[in-house]
């Protein structure tokens, strides 16, 4: 599992574009940047729509003044419906990058796969945030639960910075 002053690996994430799906890799988002990643187990589920994202949504400004370039929710749907739920939530709007990791390549490349089959996710995203400087993990927050949202909310990932 990544950690703390660990280089994320390349992966290929999914974006909407103008045009449809367009490819994004991770390394075009983070070299030479300060970003923060934060990955949900589902869009449109309980805990990521209603405390996640808002919570990014709410400390965007405090983030851009520490220097964040850019804020970067991922989870393990397609792109279309990260688009639906950028949309759906005002995530776009604020200026939140949705990018979607459809076959998980990016979550088990660093380890946060995880499985709850009662709840029909597989190969989802433990619920995490991260700030990433030049490619370099400076701080990871980790929820012990999916359904938790405290340490990896906006408010919990500022308090490390």
């Amino acid at each position: 599992m990544i950690s703390t002053g660990d280089t994320l690996p390349e992966a290929t994430l999914i974006q909407m574009g103008a045009d449809g799906p367009e490819e994004v890799r991770v390394s075009s988002k983070i070299k030479g940047r300060k970003v923060v990643i934060f990955a949900v187990p589902g869009a449109f589920t309980p805990t990521c729509h209603s405390a996640h994202v808002p919570s990014f949504m709410r400390t965007k400004d405090q983030f851009a003044a520490k220097g964040v370039d850019e804020i970067i929710c991922v989870s393990v749907n397609d792109p279309f419906v990260m688009k639906a739920w950028g949309e759906a939530t005002g995530a776009t709007a604020a200026g939140l990058t949705m990018l979607a990791d459809p076959a998980s390549e990016f979550t088990k490349a660093i380890g946060m796969d995880f499985d709850a089959p009662p709840a029909g996710l597989i190969s989802r995203s433990k619920r995490y945030a991260m700030l990433v400087e030049d490619g370099k993990v400076v701080a990871l927050n980790l929820e012990e639960s999916p359904g938790a949202c405290e340490i990896s909310a906006g408010e919990g990932l500022l308090e490390v910075i």
